[in-house]
């Protein structure tokens, strides 16, 4: 239950992540704007990740950044009701993705510490699957109010309330773990096997037996190098996506509601395939698949930009395929970046996706203003196959 809080934080923004960039189209900003802000937003993320993934794991008390996080929004989200200004939206956005961080490597740690390394897989499913319902109401939010002509104002007080309904949530239901040991268990279980490995290798050797196996040992800079390639493909595809709706496609904005709903429906379906028991083999071999199946819908997005009769039809498919990968993606890779980096670094993961995502989030738009939405789709595609070496180096 203590993911509860987390579903309305979600709700509140999976509305505005559609919104916040046709509000800023709608203010005459311009898509070097749009990515500008995100941009900056997701370049402070990275010292703030480092940050509060060392101090939570150096203070053992996780509750306390959450709620802070939750608050936080909620008071910033209340503030960006009071301007009209792009550039002071810009600041304000970005500075709210400081604190806005500060909830992630506390709920990575909470789910690693209060299960075991065989049942991560299936819970961070189950958590990422819950919230992403949350998320996927709050498009649905989204265009209900877009349709009924609400208003920016009354949709960021929304968003805000949201935020405070899972701080009061959030300050009812989740507790620290009172031991914290599971990562550390796990590492020791590594260097354990992978010594028996050797000596097993050795013995071999000496005792002039042929060996049918090598001891190899995980590439963690190309799993870094993945992830950082991966977010970057993501974020240059899908930071300019809702003008690309908006603006080429001539799609209202409820209706652009609507695409990203359907993305957030593929990944629901596929957070609830990946709660599935897996091995840690299955983990490593699924993340390249789904990699490369990114990099072939990325492909396919560039049809769509050629007015074909049923281009929104076929959009509409891709994201929904594109937010199924997604979700197997996010689960095996969080599932091994808690056995692969150690503790007081808990925020490393969140640091690799905010470098990558801050690079793609300027890339992409600046990319669909100055040349076409065309070499936008061909970009991602290009570097999500990069990201699918990487991944295949690292297995």
């Amino acid at each position: 239950m203590w993911r509860l809080g987390f579903f309305f934080h979600e709700m509140a923004f999976g509305l505005l992540s559609v919104f916040l960039p046709l509000y800023v189209i709608a203010m005459g900003g311009s898509l070097v704007d749009i990515g500008i802000m995100s941009a900056a937003a997701l370049f402070l993320v990275i010292p703030a990740s480092f940050f509060w993934g060392y101090i939570c794991d150096k203070t053992r008390r996780y509750k306390r950044y959450i709620l802070i996080s939750f608050l936080a929004l909620t008071v910033f989200l209340y503030v960006l009701t009071l301007t009209t200004s792009v550039a002071l939206v810009i600041i304000i956005y970005a500075a709210m993705s400081i604190l806005h961080v500060a909830h992630e490597p506390p709920k990575n740690v909470l789910i690693a510490e209060l299960y075991s390394r065989e049942e991560w897989d299936k819970t961070f499913a189950r958590y990422e699957g819950f919230t992403e319902v949350g998320w996927l109401i709050g498009l649905v939010l989204g265009f209900l109010m877009s349709t009924y002509e609400s208003g920016a104002t009354y949709t960021l007080l929304l968003c805000s309330g949201l935020n405070l309904v899972a701080f009061i949530i959030s300050a009812i239901l989740v507790t620290d773990p009172l031991l914290v040991f599971e990562r550390s268990l796990v590492s020791i279980e590594k260097t354990i096997d992978f010594t028996f490995k050797g000596v097993a290798i050795a013995s071999k050797m000496l005792d002039g037996l042929s060996l049918n196996e090598r001891l190899k040992k995980e590439n963690l800079h190309a799993f870094c190098s993945g992830l950082i390639l991966f977010s970057i493909a993501t974020s240059i595809l899908f930071t300019p996506l809702p003008i690309f709706f908006s603006n080429k496609l001539m799609l209202p904005a409820s209706i652009v509601f609507v695409m990203y709903a359907l993305n957030s429906t593929g990944g629901v379906l596929g957070y609830f395939l990946a709660s599935r028991r897996s091995t840690r083999t299955t983990e490593e071999s699924n993340i390249g698949k789904t990699v490369l199946f990114r990099s072939m819908l990325a492909f396919l997005l560039v049809a769509v930009t050629q007015e074909l009769t049923y281009g929104v039809a076929l959009a509409a498919v891709i994201l929904i395929l594109m937010g199924f990968a997604y979700a197997s993606f996010l689960v095996y890779t969080l599932s091994l970046s808690m056995e692969l980096i150690p503790p007081r670094k808990a925020g490393m993961f969140n640091v690799l996706l905010g470098i990558g995502g801050a690079s793609g989030s300027f890339i992409g738009p600046f990319l669909a203003q100055t040349l076409d939405f065309m070499y936008v789709f061909l970009t991602a595609g290009i570097i999500f196959f990069l990201a699918y070496i990487a991944f295949k180096m690292f297995v």
